[in-house]
């Protein structure tokens, strides 16, 4: 959630976020107006305690008209007490409801727009010409029939569509895209955690995904658990209710978990393969940095995902995602998004966002030290970014680096995790 005291110092900000997002502008009203009514209602509820404890010094020390008029005074002013309470109470929840329906406020940079109005900030590397090396390129699911390492036709006979099975070289492959992005991670600094997949509503909710991505979410309601739709929400929750000192930041966590997602919205895209899919797995950055730190944090994991696709021999660009397109809790994002030849455009693999404080302050997750307090706990603020979401990733290293006979060339980074492997050779024809 935003800072409070942004709302009522430059409600105009807040706004012009929320209009950019294409979101409820009519809230921000609606929430300065309950903040407005708490403040006053919890200040008549201070002075109506203050008094009634200078009466009950004075009933003692009273007798007759005076005492019995006291008297009455004090049951006066016992029902005014409670009914001011309970305005607060209620005024409060109401702010709180409505603060919790806003979003982060978004990054001035950030272009305005919806899907499609991204900017594109760099390119890296350039498609390959099929044409010219005298060959039209297979899609990923042909590839990896051809090298049996893909089936979903067994898939939707257990499971239905959107499911895979990874098989032989397909399953050997996820494992060297793991470890390799997991070494590439703690070689920066990160702490490499497997995270559980079910948590409860508190994480799921304080981290932004009950709102507008609600739909998207998988709910076991037995049990009151949420499967995540990725691990950025089990890493968000981990220092869920503490204090950090400032002397332990940053502090860089690498999750690897599976993902479970409805899809909700996305009938009839990409279904055929594996590009979009129910369940999948995938290893998260995840920071925990001072605010002040922010910034420079994002563009640091923009960088660790630019090194982890160049090694990969991947063509992409890097896109500053567009304000209509930002989850809840982001104030910016950028994407990698790499060429899939046989699609001709360039798709998402991964994504690293900023979200400030907007999480740390739903979880209660604070830091103590350094700062204009010099040294008051205060909230600290949260990024995540994508390193490699596995079947995405797949998908862009076959159809690139795919050869006229079928086979698949193995970037020199996966080749320590794949028994040396240069090539992937078919299997079936």
């Amino acid at each position: 959630m935003i800072d409070l005291r942004l709302l009522r110092t430059d409600p105009d900000r807040v706004r012009a976020s929320q209009r950019a997002r294409g979101a409820d502008v009519d809230i921000v009203d609606a929430l300065l107006s309950a903040d407005e009514r708490r403040r006053s209602s919890s200040v008549r509820f201070d002075q109506l305690r203050s008094e009634q404890k200078q009466l009950g010094k004075l009933i003692p020390k009273a007798e007759g008209d005076e005492k019995a008029a006291l008297l009455q005074k004090a049951g006066e002013l016992s029902s005014a007490v409670k009914a001011a309470d309970a305005e607060q109470d209620e005024a409060a929840a109401e702010a709180q409801e409505l603060l919790r329906r806003l979003g982060n406020v978004v990054h001035p940079d950030v272009p305005v727009g919806g899907e499609e109005d991204f900017t594109v900030l760099e390119t890296v590397g350039e498609p390959r010409d099929f044409a010219a090396e005298g060959f039209t390129p297979k899609d990923h699911l042909e590839l990896g029939q051809l090298l049996g390492a893909i089936d979903v036709e067994r898939a939707a006979k257990v499971s239905g569509a959107r499911f895979y099975y990874l098989t032989g070289v397909g399953a050997l492959l996820e494992l060297a895209l793991v470890n390799a992005a997991i070494a590439q991670a703690g070689e920066a600094g990160f702490v490499p955690m497997l995270t559980p997949a079910l948590v409860k509503p508190q994480a799921m909710e304080g981290t932004g995904f009950l709102g507008q991505a609600a739909d998207d979410v998988y709910h076991l309601e037995q049990d009151d658990l949420y499967l995540v739709g990725t691990s950025e929400v089990p890493l968000a929750a981990y220092h869920l209710d503490e204090i950090i000192d400032a002397d332990r930041l940053p502090l860089r966590y690498a999750g690897f978990s599976p993902c479970f997602r409805r899809e909700a919205g996305s009938y009839g895209k990409d279904t055929r393969g594996i590009f979009r899919v129910h369940q999948f797995d995938k290893v998260e950055m995840f920071s925990f940095v001072a605010p002040e730190e922010a910034e420079a944090e994002h563009r640091r994991l923009l960088e660790w995902e630019k090194q982890w696709l160049s090694g990969l021999g991947l063509p992409f660009q890097v896109i500053d995602v567009a304000s209509g397109d930002l989850g809840a809790s982001a104030s910016r994002k950028f994407d990698c998004e790499a060429w899939i030849p046989t699609q001709e455009k360039f798709r998402e693999l991964t994504s690293a966002s900023n979200c400030d404080e907007f999480q740390a302050r739903r979880l209660s997750v604070r830091m103590r030290g350094k700062g204009q307090d010099g040294g008051g706990v205060r909230p600290l603020a949260t990024l995540n970014g994508t390193l490699c979401a596995v079947p995405r990733t797949i998908v862009a290293l076959l159809e690139n680096h795919q050869q006229a006979d079928g086979s698949v060339w193995v970037p020199e980074v996966l080749r320590p995790y794949l028994g040396g492997r240069e090539v992937l050779e078919p299997v079936a024809k």
